[in-house]
């Protein structure tokens, strides 16, 4: 399954999150770039993200997140050869 270029920013505003805390959330200001305004009212419907210009993150978000972030610390680190 190919990833779209609104699939990768909204994995994009995901990482954004702190996962090491429940007490940090994120706000999107009107003057982001539309892409990011737009995968964070898309995080939001998919009932990832608690609001639609950012929030906290819901429980279903926060595993997902939590996953995104195993995945590119595995993807990015060195091969044991």
């Amino acid at each position: 399954m190919p990833l779209s270029p609104e699939i990768v920013t909204e994995m994009q505003v995901l990482r954004m999150f702190d996962t090491s805390t429940n007490q940090s959330g994120l706000k999107v200001h009107s003057d982001a770039s539309p892409d990011i305004i737009n995968a964070t009212r898309r995080l939001h419907e998919k009932q990832l993200i608690s609001q639609i210009d950012g929030g906290y993150l819901t429980p279903l978000g926060y595993e997902c997140s939590v996953h995104l972030q195993q995945v590119l610390q595995i993807l990015n680190s060195k091969p044991l050869l």
